[in-house]
């Protein structure tokens, strides 16, 4: 048991070296940090209550999820009817109620029609139900509703993609370490440590991205419109920059082009009157899909689309080729920029809506920095004490174990990138108590053994044998707590089980291992009788 040959020695020697290395760049300011190794920049990063920042939580409007499935269906069930051999005559699509309704023009077709339909349904989780029912309705109208199971599963999609857009979109923006979790069935937490200013991390969260190109209905009639009514197979959408003074368009159902094609996005300038707009390019189909529809549609207008507002309305005077195209509509560079960053990182699959907010300051932040250290501070030094007090040089040992204990908490969360929260010092306070524990089990186990008359070798050995049972069985429990904390809680709480595991670790090598090896060099002296 206190038989450490060579290798073992250097090995945890070489722990603690590694250990302290990587804690010391969390103290050093950044010019100073800068110019050390990239391998020894890893720092701790601080949560949104230490270092202060932005918290919003976003909530998704389910019924935009109901509204696009109804539109993505509809589109591939005039793709379905069309593609098939033979091909299915239909009427226009309704969406009446949530649902689609559509009548087959021939009677003898509708059991095919049916078939190919349900050939689109898939089951929806784990429930049996399909996400689709398909009926048949006086004989000649097919009706598909939509299925609860079918629209939460649609929901669960939706948020993890919007979730990963989420991370993305804030990637862009060069924020260090956000933390962006989902909270129930249609909710999204985003914390932005660092960031003062909400306004514009709300106004690029809250924007879909979502970019379509469409042919304008030009045989519209103004009358009409005016009166909210669109010819079948179109819609009105709002045109705030009309330049014929009306603040609304009418273009056609069907989509052009989407932006899910889309490779690149970049902010830039319009080389004939120099205003900000943004250049885009689409991959390999949806470049040449936009060559084609440009093609067939030479001097005819087309509207460019994003979040349900028309920026402009063009003219297509030739083929646009080469699969790049141009973003404009009374951009200023930051708008731009922010359009350029929404569509890179993808469109939102569901609207998002912020229904909570709130900055955290900085003097709030460092004052909970000031605490959180003095409370630290105050702890060790009174655990030092009392240990040096109690258990003379075996204390000092225990001592020396728990610095080295503080200092591989603050290196292994620096290797992991991991973030400090308030709660997490808490945690940290908590750990040193814990480390303590080890090392009082140990010293009071090793009483006992003296107190038999055991010889000094054996009286250590049998003290650092039976203690490890008790240290490992209840460090056990800790750590099961520590991990149930990190799977059900969220924020705050993760961060407090994240340190507390941690240092269930390092208190653990540290007090059975770090502090064993010191008694075991002790021992090598021989000392003629043992005094604890």
């Amino acid at each position: 048991m206190l038989d450490f040959p060579r290798w073992k020695t250097w090995l945890v020697a070489l722990t603690v070296i590694v250990g302290v290395l990587f804690s010391v760049p969390s103290f050093l300011p950044e010019k100073i940090l800068a110019q050390l190794p990239s391998a020894l920049q890893a720092q701790i990063n601080l949560g949104l209550d230490l270092s202060g920042g932005s918290h919003i939580l976003l909530e998704a409007d389910v019924k935009d999820v109901e509204k696009q499935r109804l539109e993505n269906m509809e589109e591939t069930v005039r793709t379905e009817m069309r593609r098939g051999d033979p091909k299915i005559a239909i009427g226009d699509i309704s969406r009446r109620g949530g649902k689609l309704s559509f009548m087959v023009r021939d009677g003898s077709q509708v059991d095919a029609a049916v078939e190919r339909l349900r050939s689109l349904t898939q089951g929806a989780g784990m429930t049996g139900q399909r996400d689709w029912n398909v009926e048949v309705v006086d004989s000649t109208t097919i009706v598909l509703t939509p299925t609860s199971s079918g629209l939460d599963a649609a929901v669960e999609s939706a948020m993890e993609v919007a979730t990963e857009v989420i991370r993305k979109r804030i990637d862009e923006m060069g924020t260090k370490e956000p933390t962006i979790i989902r909270q129930g069935a249609n909710r999204i937490v985003v914390q932005v440590p660092g960031l003062q200013n909400p306004e514009a991390l709300k106004s690029l969260l809250g924007k879909t991205a979502k970019l379509e190109f469409k042919l304008v209905d030009i045989t519209a009639d103004p009358a009409e419109l005016a009166a909210g009514r669109a010819p079948v197979g179109s819609q009105i959408l709002p045109y705030p920059t009309n330049p014929a003074g009306v603040p609304y368009i009418a273009v056609k159902r069907q989509v052009m082009i989407s932006g899910d094609q889309l490779i690149d996005a970049q902010q830039g300038y319009d080389q004939q009157n120099n205003e900000p707009v943004v250049n885009i390019r689409f991959d390999g189909a949806g470049g040449r899909k936009f060559a084609r529809v440009t093609t067939e549609n030479v001097n005819k207008p087309f509207a460019i689309i994003l979040d349900g507002t028309v920026l402009s309305a063009p003219n297509i005077n030739e083929p646009i080729l080469g699969g790049s195209a141009q973003v404009s509509g009374s951009f200023t560079v930051a708008s731009a920029n922010e359009l350029a960053i929404a569509l890179r990182s993808g469109k939102l699959p569901v609207a998002l809506t912020v229904v909570e907010e709130r900055t955290v300051g900085p003097d709030l932040g460092a004052d909970s920095i000031r605490k959180g250290m003095l409370a630290c501070v105050i702890a060790t030094t009174a655990v030092l004490v009392f240990m040096l007090v109690t258990y003379g040089r075996f204390g000092l040992y225990a001592n020396i174990a728990l610095i080295v204990n503080i200092f591989l908490i603050i290196g292994v969360m620096a290797i992991f990138n991991a973030t400090l929260t308030l709660p997490g010092i808490a945690g940290f306070v908590l750990t040193i108590g814990a480390a303590v524990d080890a090392n009082v089990l140990i010293n009071e186990r090793i009483r006992e053994e003296q107190r038999r008359g055991r010889g000094i070798i054996q009286t250590i050995e049998v003290g650092y044998k039976e203690a490890s049972r008790a240290i490992f069985d209840a460090n056990i429990t800790n750590v099961i707590a520590a991990a149930l904390m990190f799977y059900f809680g969220s924020g705050p709480i993760r961060g407090f089980a994240v340190v507390l595991t941690i240092g269930i670790v390092t208190s653990v090598f540290t007090a059975v291992t770090v502090s064993r090896l010191l008694v075991s060099l002790w021992l090598r002296k021989r000392p003629a009788k043992l005094v604890i």
